[in-house]
């Protein structure tokens, strides 16, 4: 064959061609195309991209929600070691203290955060793994990577827009027998003070979730809350 210049880097842009179309079958393994990686960065969308950077946005704060919540709601788990090996299942993998609700959806485990009873007692364990679910199930709904934001479907990242919004309405609205929230949150302090943390941590995710609505050309959905609401099945 010919070896003359063209030749060379007609086989050279054939090389390259194999190479990714080898590489994108192993995409679906976080350490070849995770998000931030350079073979994402040449080969993903923009739009995918954003979906992906905002999952990891929306699980970092979602993070730190919890251990707010289990600093200001210690009788849930009085322990800090327990507490942080909760995080590490919830965010990390690592093994959950109750196995049993890997396997549940994450609305019936939403609904069980609020129940006037639990099969858990720890209701900010049952609170966080719910969300963290319903994200996994929007935006990772079998474990890939995100390559393409026809992999988010519209109606999930609706139903997610609602079920965050209720479970902020909730925090502030579901009591006990006893009068008193299910989850101390934004109530005044010692002296006072109004930590507004959980609302801003909120607010962030649902400002995303809306642009990633608008991204897949829908808009969020209207809706009115009471106790009778329930959350929405993301994955069916």
């Amino acid at each position: 064959m010919n070896d003359s210049f063209p030749f060379r880097w007609l086989k050279v842009c054939l090389g390259y061609s194999c190479l990714i179309v080898l590489l994108l079958p192993i995409g679906c393994s976080r350490n070849f195309l995770g998000s931030r990686s350079p073979l994402s960065e040449a080969v993903v969308p923009t739009d995918a991209k954003l979906l992906a950077y905002h999952l990891e946005e929306h699980l970092k704060e979602l993070e730190e929600f919890t251990r707010r919540l289990y600093a200001k709601n210690p009788k849930y788990e009085p322990d800090p070691k327990a507490r942080e090996a909760n995080i590490q299942g919830i965010f990390h993998d690592a093994a959950l203290p109750y196995p049993c609700y890997r396997k549940i959806p994450s609305h019936q485990i939403l609904t069980e955060a609020f129940a006037e009873k639990t099969q858990c007692p720890d209701r900010v364990f049952l609170l966080s793994l719910g969300l963290v679910k319903s994200i996994r199930e929007t935006y990772q709904p079998e474990d890939k990577v995100i390559l393409s934001s026809l992999q988010v479907p519209l109606e999930s990242l609706q139903k997610l827009y609602v079920n965050i919004s209720q479970v902020n309405w909730r925090l502030k609205v579901y009591r006990d027998g006893a009068g008193r929230l299910l989850f101390c949150t934004n109530e005044a302090g010692d002296h006072g003070y109004i930590n507004m943390g959980y609302e801003v941590i909120m607010t962030r995710i649902l400002t995303r979730v809306t642009d990633d609505i608008y991204l897949r050309g829908g808009s969020p959905p209207k809706f009115i809350f009471n106790m009778s609401t329930v959350f929405l099945a993301i994955v069916l």
